[in-house]
């Protein structure tokens, strides 16, 4: 990298971190947040830290009344706000189609919009927009001028020493679009040819998009067998750059050179470039179209006075800036693309260095060597990342921001294009990532969960909303069990520094469309159409509380991991733990971009922000950028501690020979001349070592662990995220399985009173058993399946001082098994019997009623039961159902008295103001999903069909006709149970 680069990036960092962004608070609102405010919000937490959600309108088929439910349903919720996501998509995956509504952009579709927005104000709700229908930005609108390009050549061989007059063939041509760059000639004899290609070279080139779930690119910089190498159907040259013969200037605008050939075999190439292949996704009906060029600044330019700048003049100054406050773009999935018009002139002034001569590599020729041509290449990549960061989200923002808005993009994969995610990130308000539920199509959880990058950049910009496009699928609709497959996996992201929910998806659905209406092909369903819609407050508000703390709170981590410059450059999930921090600690993420501006303070890295931390982690691939190594020496020097391998050599051209020289030299200065499997060195102030992972080696410097669960050190059964808010400390804890955990959790805090904050109801309450020893405090915690807890350090008490209890959380032990007979009680409207008994708890899809067996909707238990114990006053009493099918959400009533919404296990609920001696009246409101009822209408099992979607659920997950659909157990399964609360002493 050239030093103008250098002063460039530092100059774009300034711009970064100067940024204001409008998501920001202002200073009256922050001196607020201490103690009693967090108290209080945790209680009731204010509408600013509700979820949202991407508000689906599918092929912009969308009414004004259907509007007006939507949002005033979301405003019942305590929804903060609502992303309006014009697309297609609902026809995916074998699913049918549905009408056509106002084409997104014109004046029907921009009046609705607007009438959104008239709505959203009087509702005091915020909306953003998918500044694009479907993914990625483009339309019918984008001419090929503007959009996305691909470098494309000709060549043919001649034989020298002659005068040539030869009409090139024109290089391929897409979509009308071609221009010249220029025309190459180079030997061509036997003893030039090579065996050896550059290795997953469309990939390397840009050409494809990597695609995945935040995969591991590293192997773009080294030749190997992975990818999708086919072997070479041609002769394949090894370029000597000292022969390579410039002939631009000698061929005319018609093709035609002419040129004196010297003696030998030659080999000319016409390069130029034209539009690539790729068209807009997910798109509504007719914006089908070129996908945008994100590498040219005016190509944005275009698109927003073409497509935004209406929509926001319509909208108008009473809501642009404050209903309207964000947009958005869909994270990449445009394909590749590897050349603009002024690429050229802006890798010289990026890189340091002409590519010109290194064009042959198009054609798979080797330039000088194998590791020459890697280098480069590596080099034409981290331009075009850097010309999307500064020509597209960059410019993205500065249209925003003049008008009082902010940007939210994806802009940092999952799916790896030619991407630096941080260096994107830099330019968002929100920081936005996603994350699924458990399908079909992403079942692991590497594939799953993404937010660990978008969080570290958050906290590195000090950005403080980390969103997320929340609870995808593919496969799964309407029957995601919510304690199951919402919860752990928002607590999981929790732990990853999520901090607020967009629902992917609510779906806006004219009432013409039925029940349950239109559906996107993807995501977990979330509207006032779903069954369970009525009881779905408690599942919100529980994610309501803890977005509040993790918003207001200052992440606490001791490592800050660099994870290369390579690109594309997508960091994978949490636990892939690269630095080595768990268990026990944790850490952040960064770029080269950040790590140039890092600074030390007493022996703490820290990064412009003011994020201390205690340790910088290399990545263990060897390659760092010569001016990273720079930067290394200087931190070093001044105390820092440096953890990782000794870097081998840097994968770019930039810097010459002098570089490569001097690489080595810091790298021996830093490392030592010879270096064991583990080691140390110091240098300056600082040390380096390597051969340990991060853990080890602040175990070794003697940094307590944040946060242990005592005799466990497993990485996935439980994980925590910490933060420090005004003077308190904030933990959430989360367990990661499906059992009930009791265990004794030790905080690296001491002095301070141990709280228990529970989510789930509100409820506050002092920690009456734990112990401090060694500046911890060890508290016993009782964890549910998939169960958490927030864990607050804020009251002053004496460091010797210890609980008084054994444990904060009672055991249950069972009174009476409310077995035997229920009457249920189904709604014919939905075509179950109006009354039935069931002679005991029995899964609904095995009755031989098919009203029962295909039933969607809410049945009401009901059993009269005798206590056939004696009530005694000092005593708790629950009633536990333990186990509802499929959403798992029931309320319960006992002798009249509302006890209200379960929603996860155990499903209990507190009965003691209820429950009598003697006779007992106990209801149970059981509520399953749409698929039972869906399917049966699929399947015509009943003469009258009560349903209307666009799903197709004889399909699977890829859209493939599947021989029978399996019904979802559903119902209320037991065994319920009366218990008692024993407490600890």
């Amino acid at each position: 990298m050239s030093w103008k680069t250098i002063c460039w990036e530092v100059i774009l960092l300034g711009f970064l971190f100067s940024c204001t962004g409008s998501d920001k608070e202002p200073e009256d609102r922050k001196l607020q947040i201490d103690y009693d405010y967090l108290k209080s919000n945790f209680q009731q937490p204010d509408k600013a830290y509700g979820v949202n959600c991407w508000w689906w309108w599918l092929n912009g088929n969308v009414t004004k009344d259907a509007i007006t439910k939507d949002l005033e349903a979301m405003k019942s919720r305590n929804f903060q706000g609502a992303m309006i996501f014009d697309a297609g998509g609902h026809n995916q995956r074998g699913n049918k189609d549905i009408p056509a509504g106002p084409l997104f952009g014109s004046e029907e579709w921009t009046d609705l919009f607007v009438f959104a927005l008239d709505e959203a104000k009087r509702l005091g709700l915020e909306i953003g927009f998918n500044i694009q229908s479907g993914w990625n930005l483009g339309g019918p609108c984008v001419t090929p001028q503007y959009a996305a390009k691909q470098l494309t050549y000709s060549e043919q061989k001649v034989a020298g020493g002659k005068t040539l007059h030869l009409q090139l063939a024109e290089p391929e041509v897409h979509k009308g679009f071609y221009k010249d760059i220029v025309v190459l000639a180079f030997p061509s004899n036997k003893e030039n040819e090579t065996d050896e290609p550059v290795s997953n070279l469309d990939l390397k080139l840009g050409f494809h998009e990597l695609g995945g779930s935040a995969p591991d690119c590293r192997f773009l910089l080294e030749n190997n067998a992975r990818g999708r190498d086919k072997k070479p159907d041609k002769t394949i040259y090894l370029v000597d750059m000292a022969r390579i013969v410039d002939l631009t200037g000698q061929m005319d605008e018609k093709g035609l050179l002419s040129w004196d050939a010297p003696e030998g075999d030659w080999n000319i190439m016409r390069i130029g470039y034209t539009c690539t292949q790729s068209e807009v996704s997910t798109s509504s009906r007719d914006w089908q179209g070129n996908v945008l060029d994100y590498m040219d600044r005016s190509a944005f330019d275009y698109y927003w006075n073409t497509i935004v700048k209406p929509i926001l003049q319509a909208a108008g100054e009473k809501h642009v800036g404050s209903t309207l406050k964000f947009m958005e773009t869909d994270s990449w999935e445009c394909g590749g693309m590897n050349w603009t018009d002024a690429f050229a002139d802006e890798f010289r002034s990026y890189c340091g260095y002409d590519l010109k001569q290194y064009l042959p590599l198009i054609a798979g020729h080797v330039v000088n060597n194998i590791d020459t041509s890697n280098a480069f290449l590596a080099d034409f990549r981290k331009t075009i990342a850097h010309l999307v960061a500064t020509n597209h989200y960059a410019r993205f923002a500065e249209h925003a921001h003049q008008h009082n808005m902010g940007i939210q993009p994806e802009s940092a994969g999952p799916h790896a294009g030619p991407l630096d995610g941080m260096k994107n990130y830099g330019f968002s308000d929100i920081v936005m990532s996603e994350f699924w539920s458990p399908s079909p199509h992403r079942p692991r959880p590497q594939d799953r969960f993404f937010i660990k990058q978008a969080s570290s950049a958050a906290h590195i910009y000090g950005k403080k909303i980390v969103g997320a496009e929340s609870f995808t699928t593919i496969g799964p609709h309407w029957n995601d069990e919510l304690w199951h497959d919402q919860k752990s996996a928002f607590d999981h992201e929790i732990c990853a520094g999520l901090n607020r929910v967009y629902f992917h998806t609510f779906t806006c659905s004219p009432a013409e469309q039925g029940i349950p209406g239109q559906e996107y092909f993807a995501g977990t369903h979330v509207n006032p159409r779903v069954t369970w819609w009525s009881k779905s407050a408690p599942f919100i508000d529980y994610m309501h509380r803890v977005q509040m703390l993790a918003q207001e709170g200052t992440f606490v981590a001791d490592i800050l991991y660099y994870y290369g410059d390579h690109v594309p450059n997508v960091y994978p999930f949490k636990h892939s733990d690269m630095p080595g921090a768990m268990f026990g600690f944790d850490y952040d993420v960064t770029d080269e971009n950040i790590l140039m501006k890092l600074g030390v303070e007493d022996g703490d890295i820290v990064v412009p922000g003011g994020r201390r931390y205690k340790v910088l982690v290399l990545p263990d691939h060897r390659v760092l950028s010569l001016p990273v190594l720079k930067k290394l020496e200087m931190l070093v020097k001044e105390g820092a501690s440096v953890l990782g391998p000794k870097p081998q050599k840097a994968v770019s051209l930039s810097g010459g020979e002098k570089g490569v020289a001097e690489f080595k030299e810091l790298a021996d200065l830093l490392w030592g001349t010879t270096t064991g499997t583990t080691g140390q060195n110091q240098y300056g102030k600082g040390i380096v070592s390597w051969g340990i992972s991060a853990r080890e080696y602040l175990l070794s410097r003697n940094q307590p662990v944040d946060f242990a669960v005592e005799g466990n050190d497993s990485k996935t059964d439980f994980d925590y995220i910490h933060y420090i808010i005004d003077d308190a400390h904030v933990y959430f804890v989360s367990n990661q399985t499906a059992e009930r955990q009791k265990v004794n959790v030790r905080f690296r805090v001491s002095g301070l009173q141990p709280e228990l904050w529970d989510a789930l109801t509100g409820e506050i309450r002092d920690a009456g058993a734990f112990t401090q020893k060694d500046e911890k405090t060890i508290v016993p915690l009782t964890l549910e399946p998939y169960g958490s807890m927030c864990v607050v350090f804020h009251k002053e008490i004496a460091r010797n001082k210890q609980g008084a209890k054994t444990g904060n959380d009672p055991d249950y032990e069972i009174l009476q098994v409310l077995d035997g007979a229920w009457t249920v009680n189904f709604d014919p409207k939905w075509g179950g019997p109006s009354s039935v008994v069931f002679p005991e708890l029995i899964d609904w899809t095995t009755h031989p009623d098919k009203g029962i067996k295909y039933y969607s909707g809410t049945a009401v238990y009901n059993k009269k039961f005798t206590a056939n114990f004696e009530k005694n006053p000092t005593n708790r009493y629950y009633l536990q159902l333990e186990n509802v099918k499929d959403v798992g959400i029931a309320s319960v009533r006992i002798n009249g008295k509302d006890k209200g919404v379960v929603w996860t296990k155990p499903f209990r609920v507190d009965i003691t103001d209820g429950l009598k001696e003697g006779e007992n009246d106990v209801i149970v409101e059981v509520t399953n999903s749409w698929f039972n009822r869906v399917a049966g209408d699929e399947m015509a099992v009943a003469p009258t069909k009560y349903t209307q979607t666009n799903v197709v659920l004889g399909n699977d997950f890829r859209g493939n006709a599947i021989s029978e659909i399996t019904l979802e157990p559903s119902g209320l399964l037991g065994p319920v149970t009366i218990q008692v609360a024993v407490e600890q002493k």
